[in-house]
């Protein structure tokens, strides 16, 4: 039982040192943060700090691979589920489902001082998946038209995401995913039709 109990202190220790790193993130770059400032935010000691992390570096580097392997867990079942065939409107539902669970997560992903890599990388994840349920739903379109297509579609759920965040992610994943549906689905028109 004793295992377990620290395997809980660990958990909830780590999640202290996130929070306070994502807090730090989002107010200055990697390289300004000290693990002096970062242990006294969250209340730890630097033996502790070196107990779990070699330096800050290693402690982003866990955080994006969590979030990345986290991330391609919540796209499987929407990508490879027969029902949804890929559709956009709940592909962006459980995105933003995911991001609002992880919202810390944004500050990395979509901050001043983002790490402009890792985003590349999820992008690259989404594209790869996007690609393949789009040349089976569109038969007829090209692998150049589907590329555009999914840059377009990033690109502005990205805009979305910043937008959702500097409001507070007060909106609800579902609305967000039905904007972005509308938005894709009828371009201009969009603003033509009420929320």
């Amino acid at each position: 039982m004793q295992k377990s109990g620290n395997d809980h202190r660990i958990r909830v220790t780590k999640l202290m040192i996130r929070k306070a790193f994502t807090s730090l993130l989002s107010k200055k770059p990697i390289q300004s943060i000290s693990i002096k400032e970062l242990c006294e935010l969250a209340g730890i000691n630097r033996g502790t700090f070196y107990a779990h992390y070699q330096d800050i570096y290693a402690l982003l580097e866990e955080i994006e691979e969590e979030m990345y392997l986290d991330f391609k867990k919540a796209l499987e079942p929407l990508l490879t589920g027969s029902t949804m065939e890929g559709n956009p409107v709940e592909i962006c539902m459980e995105i933003f489902a995911f991001l609002k669970d992880n919202s810390d997560m944004c500050i990395i992903m979509l901050g001043d001082y983002s790490d402009k890599q890792f985003v590349s990388k999820l992008l690259g994840l989404g594209k790869e998946k996007c690609i393949a349920i789009y040349t089976k739903r569109f038969p007829r379109a090209s692998l150049k038209q589907i590329e555009y297509f999914y840059a377009f579609a990033s690109s502005g759920s990205i805009g979305l995401l910043r937008q959702w965040l500097d409001e507070g992610m007060v909106s609800s994943a579902e609305e967000l995913g039905r904007t972005a549906k509308q938005i894709m689905l009828q371009g201009i028109g969009f603003l033509e039709q009420p929320l």
